[in-house]
């Protein structure tokens, strides 16, 4: 411990807690934490008290802005956040281009490439193509669905175009994703296929991480919100309090008052007539 480092045991405040967690959501960000670890710290965050509590949370994971040597084993796309760092392009195929559930299950999630068509079968079963993290390998990427009595969810981050030209028999495809409005620059979801006596989902969800945020901000104005009506409750019972108070002040004063004997004639007060001196009538 340097000498500038607080002592462990001392308490520590609101910001200090908030500083470490602003380190753990870098450190999601930037994959170094995974979802568990990540609500795991952040929980622990929030309930320590002390500076040792706190340090080691975030002891092997670099400060906010600190500059870390990278160590790259494969050239990996340069990553800004934009839709034009997620469409790829160069390789077809993609991480995976077709899936198969028979009376079972298959999932597509996570950090994978969408191939510029994807090619996916559902029989007395059901599939999730989730492309809420997802790269493309092309601005405009199809799946094509084939759901027999089974179905097949496909989950887009908001921003992507969808568009959806699958085929219903005694069954149907969701339409309700069509028609937004796409970001600048967002690829181009098609989803298209059969769907015999099953369906094919579209849904638009938050990524994991931007979910996370946005609970804790809910958290967060919660947590502010609480504290405002406290506030606000402890100085209405204080003003009740000094109403109280001078209330009873009036009271005691009054019964005093009550209490003084009854002298009409002043005959207990101060003599005010001034003795005659002698030979004065």
């Amino acid at each position: 411990m340097t000498d500038d480092a607080p002592a462990p045991d001392l308490r520590a405040s609101d910001a200090d807690r908030e500083r470490v967690a602003e380190v753990l959501r870098d450190a999601l960000a930037e994959g170094r934490l995974d979802m568990e670890e990540f609500e795991e710290r952040l929980d622990a965050t929030y309930q320590a008290r002390t500076y040792g509590e706190l340090a080691p949370l975030t002891r092997d994971l670099p400060a906010s802005g600190t500059a870390v040597a990278s160590v790259s084993l494969t050239k990996d796309p340069a990553t800004g956040g934009g839709w034009a760092d997620r469409i790829v392009g160069g390789d077809e195929s993609g991480t995976s281009t077709w899936a198969v559930a028979v009376m079972s299950g298959f999932q597509r999630k996570g950090r994978w490439t969408a191939p510029r068509r994807f090619n996916c079968f559902a029989f007395w079963g059901g599939g999730e193509i989730d492309l809420r993290e997802a790269n493309f390998a092309d601005r405009e990427v199809v799946v094509n669905a084939v759901a027999i009595m089974g179905g097949v969810d496909v989950i887009v981050p908001p921003g992507v175009e969808v568009v959806v030209r699958g085929v219903g028999i005694m069954g149907g495809f969701d339409h309700r994703e069509e028609g937004v409005p796409p970001e600048p620059g967002a690829p181009r979801v098609i989803v298209t296929g059969l769907a015999f006596w099953g369906g094919v989902g579209v849904q638009r969800k938050l990524p994991r991480a931007e979910r996370q945020r946005l609970r804790e901000e809910r958290r967060r104005e919660k947590q502010a919100l609480k504290e405002e009506r406290r506030r606000e409750h402890l100085e209405r019972a204080e003003r009740q309090r000094r109403e109280h108070l001078d209330s009873a002040e009036r009271h005691i004063r009054q019964l005093e008052e009550s209490r003084r004997p009854h002298d009409p004639l002043n005959l207990h007060g101060p003599h005010q007539e001034r003795e005659r001196r002698p030979g004065e009538r």
